[in-house]
């Protein structure tokens, strides 16, 4: 399967399960009618109408599309991380029972691994 060329912040994050720094990505502060895809295989992930401001730093989620993300055990032991179903590429990490939310979860993600797309260009 051919993806998408990274550069090397993004190879850092996506594949070597970097962290961006919080607060100055690119869409924790984004709001905007559309969708995020997967930066490294297009994949549709999360729609906007689940994003939510959580002030951790990094765009919130608490819901995917369907089977987009898995959640596999972090390394730490601590944290489960969020992959990407159809590449594997790393997002961020799951978190429940904040209360952020009606649906109690928020899935902290890297702008790094996603990229937007306006409402006007969802098909």
């Amino acid at each position: 399967m051919e993806y998408n060329k990274l550069t090397d912040e993004e190879e850092r994050v996506i594949l070597h399960k970097g962290t961006e720094m919080p607060f100055t990505n690119e869409y924790n502060n984004h709001f905007k009618p559309g969708k995020y895809i997967c930066r490294q295989c297009n994949a549709v992930l999360y729609h906007s109408d689940d994003k939510f401001h959580s002030g951790c730093g990094w765009p919130s989620f608490d819901d995917t599309v369907s089977n987009a993300v898995t959640e596999v055990a972090d390394a730490d032991g601590r944290r489960t991380e969020i992959i990407c179903t159809n590449c594997k590429g790393h997002l961020g990490h799951v978190f429940r029972g904040e209360r952020f939310t009606e649906k109690n979860t928020r899935h902290c993600v890297n702008s790094l691994s996603i990229r937007f797309i306006p409402s006007t260009h969802i098909s």
